[in-house]
């Protein structure tokens, strides 16, 4: 099982660097948290590109739309530690896949290289 976070998410959608690795991890297996979700849906529709476009493409290749649970969102509040500049977003993807037992794909650094990160670059 993977979760990806919105950054990896859009680093696909733009052809960024590790752009092919995101792609070979999308699978039928493949979930985004909703907090992740409006992250990448906020992004294309700031640079007015088309929502239903990207959302179908995404969509294609079998991922989707995991809820933020209360679970989740506990486990985000208490993972929180001033200076670390993980937002409420990151800190609700890692409690997804905390939740999932899945490999967490991002492509922001300050993450780290934790078990279960995948950085993609």
């Amino acid at each position: 099982m993977n979760v990806f976070d919105a950054s990896a998410l859009l680093a696909f959608l733009q052809g960024e660097e590790g752009s092919e690795l995101v792609e070979s991890g999308l699978t039928t297996e493949s979930v985004c948290g909703a907090a992740n979700w409006s992250e990448v849906a906020q992004k294309v529709a700031s640079r007015e590109q088309d929502w239903g476009l990207v959302k179908a493409l995404l969509q294609s290749y079998g991922l989707e739309v995991e809820p933020v649970l209360t679970v989740d969102a506990e486990s985000a509040a208490m993972s929180w530690r001033p200076g670390t500049g993980l937002s409420l977003a990151d800190r609700l993807c890692m409690a997804l896949g905390r939740r999932l037992d899945a490999d967490v794909w991002t492509a922001d650094r300050h993450w780290g290289s934790q078990p279960k990160i995948r950085q993609i670059r």
